[in-house]
Parts: C-alpha cells; sequence; structure tokens
C-alpha cells in the first residue's frame, strides 16, 4: 500500500519523509491507508510554505469578482460528488453515512457564503470626514494561511477557513488530522482534475506535531486556524502568536443542556439524544451534562435511559445504524477508562456501554451510549471532556444555581435550554457564558453566515470560522485619508 502524497504547488509529491502511519477503518480496524509522518515531513511543509508565497503573490492582485468565480465550481463538484465523499467520511472516522452526508452538506454551505466575499468584504468610505479630506477602509489578503483540522469532521472543518482565505486573496496550506487524510486528499483531486487554480495556491501536507511545528514557525505563513483539543489550542495559539501569526484555535468542550420541567417530553428527549450520541460524541457540539431543572428530574430521566438503550450501534454504512464506533482503539479504551473513573468518583451508571456487541464487526472500536448520574460537582469527570458517547445526569432545583453552575465551567462552547417558558430562556441565553446558545435546539452548531463562536478554554484567539469573522480574519485593514484641494492646477 503506496503512503498518500502531498499535494504541493499543483502537483502530487511523494513526501521526503520515511516514516508513515497507517489509518485503520473504525469499525474493522482494516488499514485502508498510510500517511507521511515523521521529521522528514516538516521538510514538505517548509517547501510548500515557500511555493504558497509565490502564489499568493500574484493571487493577492486579482479582483475579488474574479478570486470567487472557482468557489462557484467548488460548490457543484462538492454537490456532484457528495455521496462518493460522505461514502470516505463514514470509512475512515466511523460515522453513520446519514451524518457524513450533512456534514459536506455544511462544508457546501461554507462555500456558498464565500462566494459573496465580493459583498462581505465591501470598503467603508466617509466623504469629507474634514473640510476636502476623504477617509475610507480596504481590506487586504495577508498572505499564505494555514489551518491544522481534527479527525472528526474532515470534510466539513477544513471549509470552515478554505473557502474564505482563498476568496479574499490569500494562497492555503491545509494540514489534515494524520487519523482522516483520505477525504480531503479525495477532494483535492477532484479540484485538482477540475478546476482552473493557480499553482501553489492550494496545497495539503501530512505529518504530525512537527509538520504543524514547521507551520506555527515559519515566517512567511500569517495566519493559523486549528480546531481540536484544547491543550493543543492553547499550544497552537500561544506559539503561533508568538511567531507574530494570527491565530484562531478552537478547543474542546463540556456542553450543558437544560431541561426546564416545561419542556415538551417527547421531542426533548429525541433531540437530546441525538446531540449526545450523534457522531458518537465526538463532535465539539456534543451535548455532555444533562441537566433537568426541579424536583422532579424522574421522567426526564427514565425518557433519557429507555432512548439510550435501544439506539442501535454498528457499521455507519448500514442503513440501520444509528451510531458508529469512536475513531480508534486508543479513544475506545480512554473513553471505557473515563466510564470507570466516574464510578470511582461516586456516580451511578444508569446505562452501561462498554464492550458492546456488534455482529460482524468484533474487532471495532465501539461504545453503546452510556449514562452516568450522581458525579460529584466538583470531581474531575463532571470537568473533563470525554469525546465518547457518555451522557452525565446532574440536577438541580432552581435556574439560577444551574446557571452559576455552568459559568463556573472551563469551557464555553455551547450551551443549550429546553422550555416554553419565554423568560427562562432570555435570562438563559443572557447569562450563560458559552458562545453557542440553543433555544430547545440540541447541538448549537452556527449556520454558514455566522461564526462559530466559542468562549473561555473552548476557544483561543478573537475571530472565529465562517462567515463575516472569516473575511475578517483573512484580511488586514488600511486606512486612507487624502486631499485633493480643488485650487490645485492640472499639469500634465
Amino acid at each position: 500500500m503506496k503512503v498518500l502524497p502531498n499535494y504541493i504547488n499543483g502537483a502530487w509529491v511523494s513526501s521526503k519523509s520515511k516514516e508513515s502511519l497507517d489509518v485503520h477503518n473504525p469499525a474493522t480496524q482494516e488499514v485502508i491507508a498510510k500517511v507521511p509522518f515523521g521529521s522528514g515531513a516538516a521538510i514538505d511543509v517548509n517547501n510548500a510554505i515557500e511555493l504558497a508565497h509565490e502564489a499568493y503573490l500574484e493571487w493577492k492582485d486579482v479582483p475579488t469578482m474574479q478570486r470567487i468565480q472557482p468557489l462557484f465550481k467548488l460548490k457543484t463538484l462538492l454537490e456532484n460528488h457528495k455521496e462518493g465523499i460522505a461514502t470516505l467520511i463514514t470509512n475512515e472516522c466511523g460515522k453513520t453515512f446519514g451524518e457524513s452526508i450533512g456534514e459536506i452538506q455544511r462544508a457546501i454551505e461554507n462555500v456558498e457564503v464565500a462566494c459573496g466575499t465580493h459583498v462581505l468584504s465591501q470598503s467603508e468610505f466617509s466623504e469629507n470626514v474634514a473640510t476636502g479630506i476623504d477617509e475610507f477602509m480596504i481590506r487586504q489578503p495577508i498572505g499564505v494561511s494555514a489551518c491544522i483540522t481534527p479527525f472528526n469532521f474532515p470534510g466539513m472543518i477544513p471549509f470552515w477557513f478554505l473557502p474564505y482565505a482563498i476568496a479574499t486573496g490569500n494562497a492555503f496550506i491545509l494540514k489534515t488530522s494524520e487519523k482522516v487524510p483520505m477525504t480531503m486528499q479525495y477532494v483535492f483531486e477532484l479540484i485538482d482534475k477540475h478546476i482552473d487554480l493557480p499553482k501553489g495556491l492550494l496545497n495539503m501536507v501530512h505529518g504530525g506535531k512537527e509538520s504543524v511545528d514547521a507551520l506555527l514557525q515559519h515566517p512567511k505563513v500569517k495566519t493559523i486556524s486549528f480546531v481540536g483539543s484544547t491543550a493543543v489550542a492553547r499550544y497552537i495559539y500561544s506559539e503561533g502568536t508568538k511567531y507574530g501569526k494570527r491565530v484562531q484555535a478552537q478547543g474542546g468542550a463540556k456542553n450543558p443542556v437544560v431541561i426546564m420541567p416545561d419542556a415538551d417530553i417527547e421531542m426533548t428527549t429525541k433531540i437530546i439524544t441525538d446531540s449526545v450520541y450523534g457522531c458518537a460524541g465526538q463532535r465539539c457540539l456534543a451535548a455532555s451534562i444533562i441537566i433537568p431543572v426541579g424536583d422532579d428530574k424522574g421522567i426526564f430521566q427514565e425518557a433519557l435511559v429507555e432512548a439510550a438503550k435501544t439506539r442501535t450501534v454498528g457499521y455507519g454504512m448500514d442503513k440501520s445504524t444509528e451510531m458508529g464506533p469512536v475513531i480508534n482503539s486508543d479513544s475506545k479504551v480512554r473513553v471505557e477508562r473515563l466510564i470507570e473513573k466516574g464510578i470511582q468518583e461516586g456516580g451511578n451508571l444508569l446505562v452501561d456501554g462498554r464492550n458492546p456487541k456488534v455482529s460482524g464487526f468484533e474487532k471495532g472500536n465501539f461504545i453503546a451510549p452510556s449514562i452516568i448520574e450522581g458525579l460529584p460537582l466538583d470531581g474531575e469527570l463532571i470537568s473533563t471532556e470525554i469525546f465518547g458517547p457518555v451522557m452525565s445526569l446532574a440536577n438541580f432545583k432552581q435556574l439560577d444555581d444551574t446557571i452559576d453552575f455552568i459559568n463556573k465551567g472551563l469551557y464555553g462552547n455551547m450551551a443549550c435550554i429546553f422550555t416554553r417558558d419565554g423568560l427562562a430562556a432570555r435570562k438563559f441565553r443572557s447569562e450563560v457564558m458559552a458562545g453557542n446558545i440553543g433555544i430547545n435546539i440540541g447541538v448549537a452548531a452556527p449556520v454558514a453566515q455566522f461564526p462559530f463562536s466559542g468562549w473561555k478554554e473552548s476557544f483561543f484567539g478573537d475571530l472565529h470560522g465562517q462567515g463575516r469573522h472569516a473575511i475578517e480574519f483573512f484580511t488586514q485593514t488600511k486606512v486612507v485619508i487624502e486631499r485633493w484641494p480643488k485650487n490645485w492646477s492640472r499639469k500634465f
């Protein structure tokens, strides 16, 4: 099996690295690809940066209306190959085929929004700020932009950044997760065959920390976009800014979902169950801590337990599957250890999803839906991002106490409330310290024209991915103040 090549300067290039990693199908443990890894990968990255910089010097002066034309073709390309891309996502990431289709649709929506860059980046102009003096602000591209993406959304997350970077006049380098390199490999093959772009404008490199550090340290890389764990996001932000780069680093989460006593039981149960267990809990907007408010928590607890027990776990390409495996065996072991940790802390395991039997896929990294309640609020597990299909149940008597608990947490990615009470919903959305708020919504994922927000330990930086924030992130502003006195004579 050949090692996947890099895409540099409009060509597929074998890596200089002598090392490689196996890529596994998480449902079968079958090796489906090999990806470059190790110190030699940094050589590839440095080469890509130099060539991307040359492409940027030409691309930055291309009118915006011309720069967005390839994005219209990219949108159509993704639409026409949606099922093929989704199949790759399922086989290397593990999620269900339906989830993979939804992921690609989100990618397409970001391309659509980026096609409006000529509107989103319009200049601001003020005439006669003083007698005979006009002032205006323009946006200009910033340079070579690098993006480091995680394993859980290999087809969507690159498109929070790629189309906006290109549309605003920058060159772009994608460093995919070494766990899921095949999805974007295929997308770049489609782009290479069907879209005419300047050589070096779009590049894709592989590797691990060596590749990341090369991107962080090279002076010609001007922006870094990252999505992953909080520990790595903090490192990316610290190192990137140390080397003078503009950085947006999305970190982890521990997303609370509040259920008020007046919430509709059937709708709330279904939406929350989908939020906790969708993508096997491996998403930064997965609901994690479920908090029924009031004296009678039992009715919601019973409904959530029943829904968890009946969810079908299996191979993502099987139409009956409702939840696939976690990404690899290390992740499976980690999640199971965290469940055990919760029991040791005094938690009561209501649903135990460890080591389920999935016929025909006995080697897969499967964990069934799990529910644990009664965890100590000052314990380790209540504040640890599990990143797996585990629901923690807590309870507070009053909404004020619930909001206070949420705001004391480390993370601030998402918080949701289920209620029919508009005043309670308004209080929640106003007071909760999180970047994405859901009202009767289980996954508060912003559509592409809004920024993918995040607060506290969930985000490092100032401008987020998607929408107008992306336009601002990938451009630098220039303010021009000019005077043209009427009494000047023309001399030619």
